[in-house]
């Protein structure tokens, strides 16, 4: 394994760690909730450490390295069709990632103290390491189904985390809502995703991007409308905007996030 396939693993795999370690360990034993010093400090770590590892690849990539494209397993085969978990890092998703760590890692350590004495202290910042994940497989992806397995994770911790305080019948109404209407947005990018294989006969984005001269002219009106609803979903923009106003009944470091 090559430094910089280490590298970018790193970037992607210690928030899904994080997620893992303190999620398991929560669930089956309750003498580690009550550890919030070491949960929160896991949490901090496993993101705080991608930024760094960004920042560090930042030097080589702006240094007029060629991008590089990490491959690390096939994840499907189909007869010809095939998708790799594999990503790129090249300066566009660089600087994505490091607005996604620098920025999250600074909310991870705002909610050590906000959410200090929460009583699901211990199942917050699991749901946080798992957004991250999310987040970073959506901005570093090679292919567009990876990007929609991150596009699809977001939405799930924004339900979450929007929710978090369940109990409550107009936070996890507002949870609820938020998952809805992202739904309407996922649908359409969804569509976007199989007119645009139809049309190419790819998912790659390198190979999409070297072959947009090969897509029939009356596919490209409907992608790009079925992909700018997804974003609209997303980013809350009209009109499927009615969600975000709710969402501000989770905690303010989930507000912060989103």
């Amino acid at each position: 394994m090559s430094s910089q396939t280490l590298l970018l693993s790193l970037i992607v795999g210690l928030p899904l760690l994080g997620f893992l370690f303190n999620g398991i360990l929560g669930l089956s034993f309750p003498s580690y909730r009550r550890k919030k010093g070491l949960i929160g400090g896991i949490a901090n770590i496993v993101v705080f450490a991608p930024f760094f590892i960004a920042l560090y690849l930042l030097f080589q990539v702006t240094g007029g390295a060629e991008p590089m494209t990490v491959k690390l397993y096939t994840w499907m085969q189909a007869g010809s069709f095939e998708v790799d978990i594999a990503y790129r890092l090249d300066q566009l998703s660089l600087m994505m990632t490091l607005v996604v760590t620098g920025v999250g890692a600074l909310i991870h350590l705002y909610s050590i103290g906000y959410m200090h004495e929460d009583e699901g202290y211990w199942k917050f910042f699991p749901y946080f390491n798992l957004f991250i994940f999310a987040m970073l497989n959506l901005v570093l992806a090679d292919n567009l189904l990876l990007l929609f397995l991150g596009w699809e994770g977001v939405g799930l911790c924004s339900y979450l985390l929007i929710g978090f305080w369940y109990k409550d019948m107009n936070n996890s109404a507002a949870g609820t809502k938020a998952f809805l209407y992202n739904r309407i947005g996922d649908f359409a990018f969804l569509i976007g995703l199989f007119l645009l294989f139809q049309g190419l006969g790819t998912l790659n984005i390198t190979e999409i991007l070297n072959n947009l001269h090969n897509l029939p002219s009356h596919y490209v009106f409907w992608i790009c409308l079925m992909f700018l609803i997804g974003a609209t979903g997303k980013s809350a923009q009209l009109p499927l905007f009615v969600w975000l106003p709710d969402a501000m009944a989770g905690p303010t470091s989930v507000s912060a996030l989103i």
